[in-house]
């Protein structure tokens, strides 16, 4: 379909680029000229990705990983996804992280109390932040120079950061793995499902509100 199609057409790709994974990659008319058309014409863009693999190793020792979405923005999602962290990092001998794959607006270092922290870099990866002995939270906002910086990005450079988030973090052995994402079914949501693949996901909390349309209300007589 075409977010799929968008999920990998590459930052450098011109217009109407059909996907490094579709039959027509490197051989259609908008691939001519491209600097991908040969690879893609190869079939090489078409294997696995190698990260899926990788990544599925490093979160062999993950127990649970659980997906929290929304239809729309503003519902409660994060809030949701910081309360069940901080639910299920109240027993001392669980291991939890929260993980926000909310590229463009991260909102979980505001709603966790960490703005300002910063993640630093080891021979393993990435150390996210503690909250707690045993809650670790990893976002894109601890990367920012600044809370105010906006994050204006294309699928292709999304897609890389969550790679690299479910790949080069060092969460370490968890219990419980968190995953808030953006709302919406976007680029970011397929990019997660895709790399997850490799190992099994328990489920997702799906957060929505009671909203009830006008043009579905019962008329009302007016005497």
């Amino acid at each position: 379909d075409t977010d799929a199609k968008m999920a990998d057409v590459p930052e450098n790709a011109p217009e109407h680029c059909p996907g490094t994974s579709s039959d027509q990659a490197g051989k259609s008319a908008p691939c001519q000229g491209c600097p991908n058309q040969q690879l893609c014409a190869s079939g090489a863009t078409k294997a696995p990705d190698p990260a899926i693999a990788e990544i599925g190793e490093k979160l062999s020792v993950v127990k649970h990983k659980i997906l929290v979405l929304s239809g729309k923005g503003g519902v409660g999602k994060s809030t949701f996804s910081a309360h069940l962290a901080h639910a299920l990092a109240s027993d001392s001998s669980k291991e939890v992280a929260l993980l926000d794959v909310d590229i463009c607006g991260p909102s979980i270092p505001r709603i966790m109390g960490l703005e300002g922290e910063q993640v630093h870099q080891s021979g393993s990866g990435w150390s996210p932040v503690y909250v707690e002995d045993n809650l670790a939270v990893m976002s894109i906002g601890f990367l920012l120079s600044s809370p105010d910086d906006a994050v204006i990005w294309r699928g292709p450079k999304k897609n890389g950061m969550i790679k690299q988030f479910l790949r080069d973090v060092d969460w370490g052995e968890l219990d419980y793995l968190i995953i808030d994402t953006p709302p919406g079914t976007s680029d970011e949501h397929l990019s997660i499902v895709q790399y997850l693949s490799s190992t099994n996901v328990d489920g997702a909390v799906i957060i929505t509100t009671p909203q009830v349309r006008e043009d579905k209300l019962k008329p009302q007589r007016v005497y």
